[in-house]
């Protein structure tokens, strides 16, 4: 379990993993209210990818992100 500081080399890392092996990635994110932090996570079963934020800016950035991988998947 990886996680990442920086939301650049996440968002890379995420797509990365997902160019390689698109049908077993699995994306989740997680919101705690009491501690006001979003979780993201991605997955393949063997590399898990994770990045954690209490920053109102990175909800755009997933924004963008998913946007990106919904693009991916459709065009599959």
């Amino acid at each position: 379990m990886t996680y990442f500081n920086s939301w650049d080399e996440f968002a890379k890392s995420v797509e990365r993993l997902y160019s390689v092996n698109p049908s077993k990635c699995r994306f989740s994110t997680k919101y705690n209210h009491t501690n006001g932090k979003l979780v993201l996570k991605m997955t393949d079963d063997i590399v898990c990818l994770q990045y954690s934020t209490d920053q109102a800016q990175d909800v755009k950035r997933l924004e963008k992100l998913t946007g990106t991988l919904m693009r991916h998947i459709a065009s599959s």
